[in-house]
């Protein structure tokens, strides 16, 4: 059943982050590099203060264009309205966060602390593995 399956049996544990004191072009070179749409932003204690997507820095890039400044740190552009699931959410009610907030992916915390990340392709191994199991 989908609900006893959760989500610290799929999520990623080592993740990609930024820091808040990044600057936004040192940010895009890591996006790019490891070919990724966005990632946690943590301080040095590894508590999550964001998220920090390719929107986020494309937001940045024109809003430094339109007020002819340069570019921020990433603590200036990234969201801090956070969605976050722990390692016990189902896998069934991380999928519900998904569909109703359009999110790609949601960092996974335990009291506070950043301890992984779930994408929405994680949960469709998750089901793959569901349906196979269950045949």
């Amino acid at each position: 059943m989908l609900k006893s399956m959760l989500v610290a049996d799929y999520m990623s544990r080592r993740v990609i982050t930024l820091s808040p004191e990044q600057s936004v072009h040192d940010a895009i070179s890591v996006l790019l590099e490891h070919k990724i749409s966005g990632a946690p932003v943590v301080d040095e204690n590894g508590q999550l203060k964001g998220m920090f997507s390719e929107s986020d820095c494309l937001k940045g890039a024109l809003e430094a264009s339109y007020h002819g400044t340069e570019i921020g740190p990433v603590s200036e552009y990234m969201t801090l309205d956070l969605q976050t699931v722990t390692g016990q959410t189902s896998i069934l009610d991380a999928a519900e966060i998904f569909l109703a907030d359009h999110r790609r992916r949601l960092p996974v915390v335990d009291e506070g602390k950043l301890v992984g990340q779930i994408s929405r392709r994680d949960l469709l191994r998750a089901m793959d593995d569901f349906s196979r199991n269950s045949s």
